[in-house]
Protein backbone atom coordinates (compact mmCIF):
# COMPACT_ATOMS: atom_id res chain seq x y z
CA UNK A 1 0.00 0.00 0.00
CA UNK A 2 1.42 3.13 -0.99
CA UNK A 3 1.74 6.32 1.31
CA UNK A 4 -1.48 7.68 2.70
CA UNK A 5 -2.89 4.41 2.46
CA UNK A 6 -5.71 5.12 5.34
CA UNK A 7 -6.46 1.74 7.99
CA UNK A 8 -10.05 0.99 6.76
CA UNK A 9 -8.94 0.74 2.80
CA UNK A 10 -10.12 -1.89 0.66
CA UNK A 11 -8.55 -3.32 -2.36
CA UNK A 12 -8.63 -1.17 -5.07
CA UNK A 13 -6.60 0.70 -7.93
CA UNK A 14 -3.97 3.09 -6.55
CA UNK A 15 -1.24 5.69 -8.47
CA UNK A 16 2.32 4.44 -7.29
CA UNK A 17 3.90 6.51 -5.39
CA UNK A 18 7.48 7.70 -7.52
CA UNK A 19 9.50 5.38 -4.58
CA UNK A 20 7.59 2.46 -5.69
CA UNK A 21 7.64 2.63 -9.36
CA UNK A 22 11.91 4.21 -9.13
CA UNK A 23 12.14 0.65 -6.77
CA UNK A 24 10.36 -1.17 -10.01
CA UNK A 25 12.71 0.29 -12.34
CA UNK A 26 15.03 -2.32 -12.77
CA UNK A 27 12.37 -5.16 -13.11
CA UNK A 28 10.64 -2.67 -16.39
CA UNK A 29 14.04 -1.82 -17.97
CA UNK A 30 13.75 1.93 -16.63
CA UNK A 31 11.38 3.35 -14.75
CA UNK A 32 9.86 5.29 -18.04
CA UNK A 33 8.61 1.63 -18.31
CA UNK A 34 7.25 1.06 -14.93
CA UNK A 35 3.05 1.52 -14.58
CA UNK A 36 1.74 4.34 -12.86
CA UNK A 37 -1.07 2.80 -11.42
CA UNK A 38 -2.32 -1.06 -10.34
CA UNK A 39 -4.17 -2.98 -8.11
CA UNK A 40 -3.49 -3.36 -4.20
CA UNK A 41 -4.98 -5.39 -1.65
CA UNK A 42 -6.41 -2.89 0.98
CA UNK A 43 -4.84 -2.06 4.71
CA UNK A 44 -7.91 -3.62 6.16
CA UNK A 45 -8.11 -6.76 3.83
CA UNK A 46 -4.79 -7.43 5.07
CA UNK A 47 -5.13 -6.67 8.91
CA UNK A 48 -7.66 -9.41 8.91
CA UNK A 49 -5.21 -11.75 8.35
CA UNK A 50 -4.55 -14.30 10.81
CA UNK A 51 -1.34 -14.65 10.14
CA UNK A 52 1.08 -11.95 8.32
CA UNK A 53 4.83 -12.68 7.32
CA UNK A 54 6.20 -9.61 5.87
CA UNK A 55 9.99 -9.84 4.28
CA UNK A 56 12.88 -7.73 3.00
CA UNK A 57 16.29 -8.30 1.95
CA UNK A 58 18.95 -5.58 0.98
CA UNK A 59 20.41 -2.43 2.53
CA UNK A 60 17.96 -0.48 0.67
CA UNK A 61 15.26 -1.41 3.02
CA UNK A 62 17.04 -0.77 6.14
CA UNK A 63 15.40 2.97 6.21
CA UNK A 64 11.78 2.07 5.70
CA UNK A 65 12.20 -1.61 7.76
CA UNK A 66 13.35 0.72 10.66
CA UNK A 67 9.89 3.24 10.66
CA UNK A 68 8.02 0.41 9.96
CA UNK A 69 8.61 -1.30 13.27
CA UNK A 70 10.43 1.47 15.17
CA UNK A 71 8.21 4.56 13.99
CA UNK A 72 4.91 6.27 14.92
CA UNK A 73 1.71 4.40 13.74
CA UNK A 74 0.86 6.48 10.16
CA UNK A 75 -0.94 6.25 6.89
CA UNK A 76 2.46 7.70 5.61
CA UNK A 77 3.90 3.99 6.46
CA UNK A 78 0.71 1.58 5.92
CA UNK A 79 3.12 -0.95 6.87
CA UNK A 80 3.47 0.64 10.48
CA UNK A 81 -0.26 -0.90 11.31
CA UNK A 82 1.03 -4.43 11.38
CA UNK A 83 2.82 -2.85 14.77
CA UNK A 84 -1.07 -3.66 16.24
CA UNK A 85 -1.87 -7.04 14.59
CA UNK A 86 -1.53 -10.22 17.12
CA UNK A 87 0.58 -12.49 14.60
CA UNK A 88 2.80 -10.14 12.50
CA UNK A 89 6.71 -12.11 11.77
CA UNK A 90 9.20 -9.86 9.97
CA UNK A 91 11.56 -11.58 8.08
CA UNK A 92 15.03 -9.95 7.07
CA UNK A 93 18.24 -10.16 5.92
CA UNK A 94 21.19 -8.16 8.16
CA UNK A 95 21.48 -5.80 5.83
CA UNK A 96 17.77 -5.09 5.95
CA UNK A 97 17.78 -4.91 9.50
CA UNK A 98 21.07 -2.83 10.03
CA UNK A 99 19.19 0.38 10.89
CA UNK A 100 17.47 -1.24 13.92
CA UNK A 101 18.31 0.23 17.09
CA UNK A 102 18.98 -3.09 18.56
CA UNK A 103 21.43 -3.90 15.85
CA UNK A 104 22.86 -0.57 15.21
CA UNK A 105 23.44 0.97 19.17
CA UNK A 106 22.70 -2.56 20.60
CA UNK A 107 24.32 -0.60 23.46
CA UNK A 108 21.22 1.80 23.76
CA UNK A 109 19.16 -1.33 24.73
CA UNK A 110 20.53 -3.46 26.61
CA UNK A 111 24.23 -5.02 28.06
CA UNK A 112 26.81 -5.98 25.12
CA UNK A 113 29.22 -8.62 24.69
CA UNK A 114 32.34 -6.20 23.34
CA UNK A 115 34.50 -7.48 20.54
CA UNK A 116 36.56 -5.82 18.54
CA UNK A 117 33.96 -4.70 16.12
CA UNK A 118 31.26 -3.52 18.21
CA UNK A 119 33.68 -1.84 20.40
CA UNK A 120 35.06 0.68 17.12
CA UNK A 121 31.08 0.36 15.90
CA UNK A 122 30.13 1.92 19.24
CA UNK A 123 33.17 4.27 19.50
CA UNK A 124 32.90 6.03 16.24
CA UNK A 125 29.42 6.53 16.77
CA UNK A 126 29.80 7.96 19.83
CA UNK A 127 32.24 10.49 18.38
CA UNK A 128 29.91 11.33 16.06
CA UNK A 129 27.13 11.74 18.22
CA UNK A 130 28.89 14.10 20.27
CA UNK A 131 30.89 15.74 17.75
CA UNK A 132 33.82 14.99 19.13
CA UNK A 133 37.31 13.44 17.54
CA UNK A 134 38.22 10.23 19.46
CA UNK A 135 40.98 11.18 21.83
CA UNK A 136 38.67 14.07 23.31
CA UNK A 137 35.97 11.25 24.60
CA UNK A 138 35.86 11.87 28.73
CA UNK A 139 34.36 9.05 31.07
CA UNK A 140 31.21 10.81 31.00
CA UNK A 141 30.74 10.13 27.40
CA UNK A 142 30.83 6.87 27.56
CA UNK A 143 28.53 7.31 30.34
CA UNK A 144 26.03 9.31 29.68
CA UNK A 145 25.09 7.04 26.12
CA UNK A 146 24.72 3.58 27.36
CA UNK A 147 28.47 2.59 27.56
CA UNK A 148 28.99 2.50 31.36
CA UNK A 149 29.62 -1.46 30.65
CA UNK A 150 32.41 -0.91 27.76
CA UNK A 151 34.34 1.86 30.23
CA UNK A 152 33.74 -0.74 33.63
CA UNK A 153 35.56 -3.71 31.03
CA UNK A 154 38.17 -1.47 29.55
CA UNK A 155 38.89 0.52 32.44
CA UNK A 156 39.27 4.51 31.06
CA UNK A 157 38.04 6.43 28.44
CA UNK A 158 41.68 7.50 27.73
CA UNK A 159 42.62 3.96 27.33
CA UNK A 160 39.53 2.99 25.03
CA UNK A 161 40.38 5.90 22.72
CA UNK A 162 44.01 5.36 22.26
CA UNK A 163 43.49 2.10 21.05
CA UNK A 164 40.59 2.73 18.86
CA UNK A 165 42.66 5.63 17.30
CA UNK A 166 45.63 3.41 16.83
CA UNK A 167 43.22 0.95 15.04
CA UNK A 168 41.68 3.41 12.68
CA UNK A 169 45.33 4.74 12.10
CA UNK A 170 46.37 1.49 11.32
CA UNK A 171 43.78 1.29 8.32
CA UNK A 172 45.47 3.83 6.54
CA UNK A 173 47.67 3.52 3.36
CA UNK A 174 48.74 4.67 0.40
CA UNK A 175 50.54 1.39 -0.47
CA UNK A 176 47.26 -0.89 -1.23
CA UNK A 177 49.78 -3.58 -2.65
CA UNK A 178 51.69 -3.33 0.95
CA UNK A 179 55.06 -1.33 1.69
CA UNK A 180 57.99 -2.73 0.60
CA UNK A 181 61.35 -3.50 2.88
CA UNK A 182 59.15 -1.87 5.83
CA UNK A 183 57.76 -3.53 9.10
CA UNK A 184 53.73 -4.19 8.02
CA UNK A 185 52.92 -5.43 11.75
CA UNK A 186 50.76 -2.43 11.95
CA UNK A 187 49.74 -2.54 8.03
CA UNK A 188 46.57 -3.79 6.02
CA UNK A 189 48.69 -5.31 3.56
CA UNK A 190 51.69 -7.58 3.39
CA UNK A 191 55.46 -5.95 2.93
CA UNK A 192 56.57 -9.24 0.88
CA UNK A 193 56.17 -10.22 -2.01
CA UNK A 194 57.12 -7.03 -2.85
CA UNK A 195 55.58 -7.13 -6.23
CA UNK A 196 52.14 -9.00 -5.91
CA UNK A 197 50.13 -10.23 -9.15
CA UNK A 198 46.57 -8.85 -8.22
CA UNK A 199 42.85 -9.67 -9.72
CA UNK A 200 40.37 -6.94 -9.46
CA UNK A 201 36.86 -8.83 -10.46
CA UNK A 202 34.92 -6.12 -11.61
CA UNK A 203 31.36 -7.08 -11.97
CA UNK A 204 29.95 -4.98 -14.66
CA UNK A 205 32.43 -3.45 -17.05
CA UNK A 206 33.12 0.24 -15.27
CA UNK A 207 32.58 -1.01 -11.32
CA UNK A 208 36.79 -1.31 -11.22
CA UNK A 209 37.20 2.52 -11.66
CA UNK A 210 33.54 3.95 -10.01
CA UNK A 211 34.92 1.61 -6.90
CA UNK A 212 38.25 1.94 -7.10
CA UNK A 213 39.53 3.62 -9.29
CA UNK A 214 42.46 5.44 -7.26
CA UNK A 215 43.41 2.16 -5.43
CA UNK A 216 43.32 0.47 -9.09
CA UNK A 217 45.98 3.57 -10.49
CA UNK A 218 48.37 3.16 -7.21
CA UNK A 219 48.19 -0.47 -7.55
CA UNK A 220 49.42 -0.19 -11.30
CA UNK A 221 52.30 2.91 -10.13
CA UNK A 222 53.59 0.85 -7.52
CA UNK A 223 54.57 -1.91 -9.73
CA UNK A 224 52.45 -4.84 -9.32
CA UNK A 225 51.35 -7.18 -11.93
CA UNK A 226 47.68 -6.14 -12.26
CA UNK A 227 44.80 -7.51 -13.84
CA UNK A 228 41.49 -6.50 -14.44
CA UNK A 229 38.68 -9.44 -15.03
CA UNK A 230 34.88 -7.96 -15.96
CA UNK A 231 32.82 -10.71 -15.10
CA UNK A 232 29.91 -9.90 -17.66
CA UNK A 233 29.25 -7.94 -20.91
CA UNK A 234 26.79 -5.44 -19.27
CA UNK A 235 24.95 -5.06 -22.03
CA UNK A 236 21.70 -4.79 -21.16
CA UNK A 237 22.76 -1.30 -19.53
CA UNK A 238 23.37 0.40 -22.83
CA UNK A 239 20.31 2.35 -24.00
CA UNK A 240 18.96 1.22 -27.25
CA UNK A 241 19.65 5.26 -28.50
CA UNK A 242 23.32 4.84 -27.96
CA UNK A 243 23.41 1.07 -29.72
CA UNK A 244 21.71 2.58 -32.42
CA UNK A 245 23.81 5.35 -32.69
CA UNK A 246 26.98 2.88 -32.80
CA UNK A 247 25.39 0.51 -35.38
CA UNK A 248 25.02 4.04 -37.40
CA UNK A 249 28.42 5.07 -37.53
CA UNK A 250 29.75 1.63 -38.24
CA UNK A 251 27.19 1.09 -41.26
CA UNK A 252 28.75 4.75 -42.84
CA UNK A 253 31.96 3.46 -41.81
CA UNK A 254 32.76 0.24 -42.98
CA UNK A 255 29.44 -0.85 -44.75
CA UNK A 256 27.91 -3.93 -45.15
CA UNK A 257 30.64 -6.46 -44.87
CA UNK A 258 33.67 -7.37 -42.79
CA UNK A 259 32.54 -6.48 -39.37
CA UNK A 260 30.90 -9.74 -38.03
CA UNK A 261 27.70 -7.98 -37.26
CA UNK A 262 24.98 -6.71 -40.37
CA UNK A 263 24.62 -3.24 -39.13
CA UNK A 264 21.72 -3.09 -41.18
CA UNK A 265 19.29 -5.41 -39.67
CA UNK A 266 20.56 -4.33 -36.24
CA UNK A 267 19.45 -0.58 -37.28
CA UNK A 268 15.77 -2.94 -38.07
CA UNK A 269 15.67 -4.05 -35.23
CA UNK A 270 16.11 -1.13 -32.79
CA UNK A 271 14.29 1.24 -34.91
CA UNK A 272 10.91 -1.33 -34.90
CA UNK A 273 11.92 -2.24 -31.39
CA UNK A 274 8.56 -3.08 -29.64
CA UNK A 275 8.71 -2.18 -25.72
CA UNK A 276 10.45 -4.87 -23.14
CA UNK A 277 11.36 -7.10 -25.96
CA UNK A 278 14.54 -9.16 -25.63
CA UNK A 279 17.04 -7.80 -27.84
CA UNK A 280 18.30 -9.39 -31.12
CA UNK A 281 21.96 -11.61 -30.20
CA UNK A 282 23.56 -9.09 -32.80
CA UNK A 283 22.38 -6.53 -30.84
CA UNK A 284 23.59 -7.50 -27.64
CA UNK A 285 26.65 -8.41 -29.04
CA UNK A 286 27.22 -5.02 -30.27
CA UNK A 287 25.65 -3.33 -26.85
CA UNK A 288 28.48 -5.60 -25.25
CA UNK A 289 31.51 -4.06 -27.03
CA UNK A 290 30.59 -0.30 -26.27
CA UNK A 291 31.24 -1.76 -23.04
CA UNK A 292 34.23 -3.39 -23.66
CA UNK A 293 35.76 -0.50 -25.97
CA UNK A 294 34.84 1.71 -23.45
CA UNK A 295 36.77 -0.35 -20.37
CA UNK A 296 39.65 -0.50 -22.60
CA UNK A 297 40.01 2.85 -22.82
CA UNK A 298 39.43 3.59 -18.79
CA UNK A 299 42.53 0.99 -18.04
CA UNK A 300 44.19 2.20 -20.83
CA UNK A 301 44.01 5.92 -19.13
CA UNK A 302 44.80 4.42 -16.03
CA UNK A 303 48.29 2.68 -17.07
CA UNK A 304 47.37 -0.64 -18.04
CA UNK A 305 48.56 -3.02 -20.58
CA UNK A 306 45.45 -4.37 -22.97
CA UNK A 307 46.66 -8.05 -22.23
CA UNK A 308 46.17 -7.64 -18.65
CA UNK A 309 42.00 -6.47 -19.18
CA UNK A 310 40.13 -10.08 -18.99
CA UNK A 311 36.19 -9.84 -20.27
CA UNK A 312 34.89 -13.48 -18.75
CA UNK A 313 31.20 -12.28 -20.31
CA UNK A 314 29.62 -14.98 -17.27
CA UNK A 315 26.56 -17.04 -19.05
CA UNK A 316 24.04 -16.41 -15.99
CA UNK A 317 24.34 -12.66 -17.40
CA UNK A 318 23.21 -13.44 -21.09
CA UNK A 319 19.76 -13.68 -21.03
CA UNK A 320 18.81 -10.43 -22.57
CA UNK A 321 16.99 -9.28 -20.13
CA UNK A 322 16.85 -7.79 -16.37
CA UNK A 323 16.46 -11.26 -14.94
CA UNK A 324 19.03 -13.30 -14.86
CA UNK A 325 19.72 -16.82 -14.59
CA UNK A 326 20.82 -18.95 -10.98
CA UNK A 327 24.36 -18.82 -10.60
CA UNK A 328 25.73 -21.82 -12.99
CA UNK A 329 28.93 -24.74 -12.79
CA UNK A 330 29.89 -23.25 -15.78
CA UNK A 331 29.83 -19.96 -14.39
CA UNK A 332 31.96 -20.70 -11.47
CA UNK A 333 34.39 -22.81 -13.65
CA UNK A 334 35.04 -19.65 -16.01
CA UNK A 335 36.06 -17.56 -12.97
CA UNK A 336 38.01 -20.63 -11.27
CA UNK A 337 39.81 -20.85 -14.54
CA UNK A 338 41.20 -17.17 -14.78
CA UNK A 339 42.81 -16.73 -11.14
CA UNK A 340 44.21 -20.48 -11.50
CA UNK A 341 45.89 -19.01 -14.62
CA UNK A 342 46.92 -15.75 -12.59
CA UNK A 343 47.59 -17.51 -9.39
CA UNK A 344 47.12 -13.97 -7.55
CA UNK A 345 48.49 -12.41 -4.39
CA UNK A 346 45.63 -10.37 -4.00
CA UNK A 347 41.97 -10.53 -5.79
CA UNK A 348 40.10 -7.12 -4.86
CA UNK A 349 35.75 -7.78 -5.65
CA UNK A 350 33.04 -6.15 -5.58
CA UNK A 351 31.06 -6.92 -1.75
CA UNK A 352 28.56 -3.61 -2.41
CA UNK A 353 25.08 -5.91 -2.83
CA UNK A 354 23.00 -2.97 -2.97
CA UNK A 355 23.05 -3.17 -6.86
CA UNK A 356 19.21 -2.93 -8.14
CA UNK A 357 19.01 -6.83 -9.32
CA UNK A 358 21.61 -8.62 -8.11
CA UNK A 359 24.30 -8.93 -10.53
CA UNK A 360 26.94 -7.84 -7.85
CA UNK A 361 26.24 -10.49 -5.73
CA UNK A 362 26.02 -13.43 -8.02
CA UNK A 363 29.47 -12.29 -9.13
CA UNK A 364 30.57 -12.63 -5.57
CA UNK A 365 28.92 -15.79 -4.66
CA UNK A 366 31.35 -17.31 -8.00
CA UNK A 367 34.41 -15.88 -6.28
CA UNK A 368 33.72 -17.14 -3.02
CA UNK A 369 33.11 -20.79 -4.86
CA UNK A 370 35.81 -20.47 -7.67
CA UNK A 371 38.03 -19.91 -4.31
CA UNK A 372 36.42 -22.24 -2.28
CA UNK A 373 37.39 -24.82 -4.84
CA UNK A 374 40.70 -23.83 -5.47
CA UNK A 375 41.71 -23.63 -1.95
CA UNK A 376 43.91 -26.86 -1.91
CA UNK A 377 46.52 -25.23 -4.79
CA UNK A 378 49.49 -24.09 -2.67
CA UNK A 379 49.44 -20.56 -4.17
CA UNK A 380 46.05 -19.51 -2.28
CA UNK A 381 48.43 -20.50 0.72
CA UNK A 382 49.41 -16.56 -0.18
CA UNK A 383 45.74 -15.31 -1.37
CA UNK A 384 44.24 -12.44 0.45
CA UNK A 385 40.60 -11.32 -0.46
CA UNK A 386 39.65 -7.75 -0.32
CA UNK A 387 35.97 -6.39 -0.74
CA UNK A 388 35.19 -3.08 -2.11
CA UNK A 389 32.40 -0.78 -2.17
CA UNK A 390 31.49 2.52 -4.05
CA UNK A 391 28.98 2.32 -6.78
CA UNK A 392 25.92 1.85 -4.34
CA UNK A 393 27.10 2.65 -1.06
CA UNK A 394 30.11 2.81 1.33
CA UNK A 395 31.74 0.40 4.01
CA UNK A 396 30.97 2.27 7.29
CA UNK A 397 34.23 3.38 9.35
CA UNK A 398 34.32 0.71 11.55
CA UNK A 399 33.94 -2.18 8.67
CA UNK A 400 37.10 -0.33 6.74
CA UNK A 401 40.42 -2.59 6.82
CA UNK A 402 41.94 -0.49 4.54
CA UNK A 403 41.56 3.07 3.69
CA UNK A 404 43.53 4.46 0.78
CA UNK A 405 44.14 8.16 0.70
CA UNK A 406 43.86 10.39 -2.72
CA UNK A 407 45.18 13.49 -3.58
CA UNK A 408 43.31 16.21 -5.52
CA UNK A 409 44.85 15.03 -8.71
CA UNK A 410 44.09 11.62 -8.66
CA UNK A 411 40.32 12.50 -7.19
CA UNK A 412 40.72 14.16 -10.87
CA UNK A 413 42.16 11.17 -12.75
CA UNK A 414 39.19 8.31 -11.20
CA UNK A 415 36.78 10.77 -12.66
CA UNK A 416 37.88 11.00 -15.75
CA UNK A 417 38.14 6.88 -15.41
CA UNK A 418 34.54 6.83 -14.59
CA UNK A 419 33.35 9.36 -17.75
CA UNK A 420 35.30 6.95 -20.92
CA UNK A 421 32.54 4.86 -19.74
CA UNK A 422 29.89 6.96 -21.66
CA UNK A 423 27.00 4.68 -22.50
CA UNK A 424 26.67 4.84 -18.88
CA UNK A 425 26.75 8.39 -18.43
CA UNK A 426 23.64 11.30 -18.18
CA UNK A 427 20.77 8.15 -18.60
CA UNK A 428 21.57 5.48 -16.48
CA UNK A 429 19.24 2.52 -17.02
CA UNK A 430 19.76 0.89 -13.72
CA UNK A 431 20.88 3.83 -11.12
CA UNK A 432 18.53 2.96 -8.61
CA UNK A 433 17.39 5.07 -6.26
CA UNK A 434 19.99 7.51 -6.60
CA UNK A 435 19.82 10.15 -9.54
CA UNK A 436 23.39 10.99 -9.43
CA UNK A 437 25.63 9.58 -12.12
CA UNK A 438 28.41 7.07 -11.01
CA UNK A 439 31.32 9.43 -11.10
CA UNK A 440 29.36 12.12 -8.90
CA UNK A 441 28.15 8.86 -6.37
CA UNK A 442 31.87 7.87 -6.04
CA UNK A 443 33.21 11.68 -5.21
CA UNK A 444 30.98 12.26 -2.51
CA UNK A 445 31.14 9.07 -1.00
CA UNK A 446 35.30 8.84 -0.92
CA UNK A 447 35.25 12.76 0.03
CA UNK A 448 32.93 12.01 2.82
CA UNK A 449 35.13 8.97 3.82
CA UNK A 450 37.77 11.41 4.43
CA UNK A 451 35.88 14.24 6.60
CA UNK A 452 34.85 10.79 8.79
CA UNK A 453 38.43 10.22 9.13
CA UNK A 454 39.45 13.92 9.81
CA UNK A 455 36.65 14.52 12.07
CA UNK A 456 37.84 11.76 14.15
CA UNK A 457 41.04 13.22 14.84
CA UNK A 458 42.89 11.37 12.20
CA UNK A 459 44.83 12.85 8.93
CA UNK A 460 42.46 15.02 6.79
CA UNK A 461 42.78 13.88 2.84
CA UNK A 462 40.74 15.17 0.09
CA UNK A 463 39.44 11.72 -0.49
CA UNK A 464 39.53 7.90 1.04
CA UNK A 465 38.52 4.56 -0.92
CA UNK A 466 37.53 1.94 1.41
Amino acid sequence: NEPGSHVNSGTRIITLDHITRVDASSDFNGIDNVPKRAITMGVSTIMRSKRIVLMAWGQNKADIIKRTIQGDISSEVPATFLQNHPNATFVLDQSAASELTRFKTPWLVGECIWNQELKSKAIVWLCQKTKQSILKLTDRDYNNNGMSDLLAQEGSAYDLNINMFNVLQHTITGWPGGKPNTDDSHRPERANPAKKRVILFSPHPDDDVISMGGTFSKLIKQGHDVHVVYQTSGNIAVTDDEALKFAEVAKDFIGEAGSGINFKSVIEFLSSKSENQIDSLEVRKLKGLIRRRESYAATRYIGLKDANTHFLDLPFYETGQVKKNPLGVEDIAIVKDIIAKIKPHQVFAAGDLADPHGTHEVCLNAIFAAMKELKPEKYMDDCWLWLYRGAWHEWDIHEIDMAVPLSPSEVLMKRHAILYHQSQKDRVMFQGNDSREFWVRAEDRNKNTAILYDDLGLAEYEAIEA
